[in-house]
Order: C-alpha cells, then structure tokens, then sequence
C-alpha cells in the first residue's frame, strides 16, 4: 500500500509539471503574439512616416517661384544679429551686401590714419575700391560738433548724442551706399569709441551701448594696442599740442596736461580691453614698427578679401609714414 500510494503522488507530481509547463507555453505563446502585434504596429506607423512627406509634396501645389515663405522672428532675429549689435537698421537687406567692412581703433597717437592711409594705397593697387569713414565726417552735423568742441562748452549727454547723430548720418551715406557697391570701407574709429568715452564721462553703459544697437557688425576690427605715455609723446611731436578732448580735461582728471591725458587714456584703455573680449577685436602692437603692424593687417585683411600676394611697398607720396 504505501509504494502504491507513492506512486499515486509522483503521478500527481507528474501531472502537476506538464500542467505548468502548458501553463507556460501559453505565457510564451501569448508573449510572441503580443510582440508580433507591436511589430505590426511600429512598421505601420513606420511606413506611414515614409509615406508622409511624399504623399504632401504631390498632394500639395507646388509653391510659386515668385512667392517667398516668410522668416519666423527667431529666424529674422538670428540673420539680423550677424549684420548688427542689436535691432536691423530698417530697409536692410543683407543680400545686398557685397562690400567688407574693416574698423581700426585705437587712442590718439596709435597709428590708426597712418595705417588707413597705407592700406587703401595698397587695396587700390590690388583693384579694390576703398571708402574711408571716421568721426565727424558727417555732412549733417560734422561741422557742428567741430565748432561745440573748439568752444568747449557742450555737455556729456549732447556731446554724446551729436556722436551718434554723426554715426547713423555716416552709416546712410556713406558706408551702407560702399558695401551696397561691394568697396572696402576702412572705419578710422567706430561704436567702440564712442561707447568707451561716454562710459568713462558716467553715462550708463546699456544707455551707451543700445544707442548704437543698430550700427553695423564689422568683418573686422583691428585694436592698435599702445601705452598712454607712448601716445601722449606721438601726439605732442606730431603737433606739439594735446587735444582738450583726447586729454579729459574736461572731466578735471587733474590741473596737470600730461597726467590728465595718462588718466583719461588708461580709462578708455581699460574699456576697449572689455570690448575686445566681448566683440573679438584682433589686437596689434601699436608701438611696432609702422612696416611691422602694416603687414600684420595687410595678411589678416589679405586672408578676408581672398588676396593671396600681401606684399607692398608704398608709393613716393606715402613714403615719409613708412619708418
């Protein structure tokens, strides 16, 4: 009796496994189908991507030729921010565009007229027509401003604003005409300038900064790099005088000529080193050789305008700057 009964369990034991083992395969089974339902449905979904973008091109009318899709405002936004610092000056289309703009900056004393004057006798001999722009050139109120510095009788605030006025009247007629005409426009001073003398007069750097927010962005901008003290002896052999402005004398940095120039100038030297971190300035040596800065520009502006020879030697007219 017991080995029957003993028997009796394996069997049951037996019948126990097979059940599980059904039990499982249903599992299995019922895995599978589940996956291959899915597969359908991803391979549906699949096709019916593939399918998409043909079945709207020949569904849809062809747009016309002449009809352009228009620029969300991000898009308008991020094209305008490679031609400006700010807001698009209005009418500006970049198409038009075909000239180059190159910015020299630097104090007085750097060599910044010196370098312009040799660069555009070299660009002329290379075929490129070359436009030259600097501060108080404009016909609109160039002149004025001339007369309120030689009075010495303007304010911060006017003086600043008359800058600016002088800038955009520029910018209308003389360097958007150039680069519209595809000339090379060489900037003797730009924005940086302006920005960095109202600062330092206390005017608010964001008051500064997007009163020029519409100015051109330049291809490039050159920092002639020297110390007051070298300035001050360049200017003062050259004329034997000290511009009132260019000195601060009117910001009473000190009763002293040559201490108030040092203090104005390292000010504004310490606003340009600001902006040639923020605005990717090419810093040269100014106090090198005018030869030496010369071929400097002259390879970095080679390399922008596609000019593969950079070598010049200036004419008999120019002659007396080459030292």
């Amino acid at each position: 009796m017991p080995d029957q009964e003993n028997r009796e369990k394996e069997k049951l034991k037996e019948k126990e496994k097979e059940r599980d083992r059904e039990r499982e395969l249903d599992k299995d089974r019922d895995r599978e189908k589940d996956q291959r339902e899915k597969d359908r449905e991803r391979e549906k979904d699949q096709r019916e991507k593939e399918k998409s973008p043909l079945t709207i091109a020949l569904e849809s009318p062809a747009p016309s030729s002449s009809h352009t899709v228009p620029k969300s405002a991000s898009e308008a936004e991020e094209e305008a921010s490679h031609y400006f610092f700010g807001e698009p000056l209005v009418g500006f289309d970049p198409a038009e565009i075909t000239g180059t703009l190159v910015v020299i900056e630097g104090m007085d004393g750097s060599g910044r007229s010196t370098q312009i004057a040799l660069l555009q006798e070299w660009l002329e001999s290379e075929g490129f027509a070359v436009q030259t722009s600097g501060l108080r050139r404009s016909n609109l109120v160039g002149s004025d401003i001339d007369q309120l510095l030689a009075k010495n009788a303007v304010t911060r605030l006017t003086l600043a604003l008359m800058y600016a006025t002088d800038f955009f009247d520029q910018v209308e007629h003389r360097i958007l005409p150039a680069l519209r005409s595809g000339t090379v426009v060489l900037a003797d001073r730009f924005i940086f300038t302006l920005i960095a003398r109202g600062v330092v007069r206390g005017i608010n750097r964001d008051y500064m900064t997007g009163l020029y927010a519409m100015a051109l962005r330049p291809h490039l901008t050159f920092w002639l790099n020297v110390r007051p003290e070298t300035a001050f002896g360049r200017e003062f052999k050259k004329s034997q005088a000290i511009s009132y402005w260019e000195a601060g004398r009117d910001m009473s940095l000190s009763h002293d000529l040559y201490w108030s120039f040092i203090r104005y100038q390292t000010m504004i030297k310490r606003e340009f080193e600001v902006m040639a971190k923020r605005h990717g300035f090419i810093e040269l040596d100014g106090e090198a050789s005018v030869a030496a800065v010369n071929k400097q520009l002259r390879q970095r502006i080679g390399e922008q305008l596609g000019i593969r020879a950079t070598k010049y030697t200036p004419s008999s007219a120019l002659a007396h700057l080459w030292r």
